[in-house]
């Protein structure tokens, strides 16, 4: 999980220097990984636990029409507003996942876990700091942002339970290509800007389609079968963190002591949660 937020955190960085339009990045960033995961998926040798799911196939496509549908929305927010915005709103998916679990699979949701959740989001923000701005011209970016974690939201609890049927590859195969199509169709018409033209362009959208989507997403695939879509969303909080830590160690950004305390908060969190995941009946 740590590994998979690491990768993802760079995913907004790729977008924002894209020199493309926003849903036609989001379309390579999946139809560049798709053959790396084709691949993994044929010459996998994993076993797929638990029985076979008569509607399994069917669950992947519409997890790749959620996961359409947060790249979309949060590509053109990334655009609309900043992209410590952009990231932090986009983590709210906890609370959409906490949510949903409860509404839709009456899972049970502890004190300690809505608490865990709260700390993690403001500890999220305060490492994000003087980078957050409020503006009226964001609020757009802002609220599409929200909706891209309401979106990815649902993908999660798709995924979590298509992980007791599949494997890592198949799922992120299958959801690909059913993502892929519905990026294309957006992408066709209602962009412009739909074609790389430069070297430098192929680059960022390789960057964003083989660290962020083949590596990241697919490790995050990997530990929801392990550590459930609400600890695994809680756990993305984590971007942010590594997000500032990259800028401070590559960027010479600085890094002040109060967004230290934040990324502690953050790590805090998912101890508490992790604590009341284990202790659970």
């Amino acid at each position: 999980m740590i590994c998979g937020a690491s990768c993802i955190a760079l995913a907004p960085l790729f977008v924002k220097v894209s020199e493309i339009s926003p849903v036609a990045t989001a379309f390579y960033r999946i139809a560049l990984a798709l053959p790396v995961l084709w691949l993994w998926h044929r010459h996998s040798d994993q076993i797929t636990s638990g029985t076979p799911h008569p509607r399994k196939h069917r669950l992947m496509l519409l997890a790749g029409v959620f996961f359409a549908c947060d790249l979309s929305v949060w590509h053109w927010s990334i655009k609309m507003t900043s992209v410590a915005n952009a990231t932090l709103l986009a983590n709210f998916s906890p609370v959409f996942v906490t949510l949903g679990g409860w509404l839709l699979f009456r899972e049970r949701v502890s004190g300690w876990f809505v608490f865990a959740v709260a700390l993690g989001i403001f500890g999220a923000a305060i490492v994000m700091g003087d980078s957050l701005q409020l503006k009226g011209s964001y609020l757009t970016g802002d609220l599409l942002s929200l909706l891209a974690a309401v979106f990815y939201g649902a993908y999660l609890l798709t995924v979590s339970r298509l992980r007791q049927y599949a494997s890592t590859p198949e799922i992120m195969t299958w959801s690909g290509l059913s993502c892929a199509a519905v990026l294309f169709v957006i992408a066709v018409t209602t962009e412009e800007d739909l074609i790389p033209l430069t070297a430098q362009a192929w680059a960022i959208l390789a960057g964003l389609a083989l660290i962020s989507h083949a590596g990241g997403q697919s490790l995050i695939t990997f530990a929801l079968a392990h550590l459930g879509a609400a600890f695994s969303s809680l756990g993305l909080l984590l971007q942010p963190v590594v997000a500032a830590l990259l800028a401070w160690g590559w960027l010479n950004e600085s890094l002040r002591p109060w967004q230290l305390a934040g990324g502690l908060l953050v790590l805090v969190a998912i101890g508490i949660a992790r604590y009341d995941q284990t202790r659970r009946p």
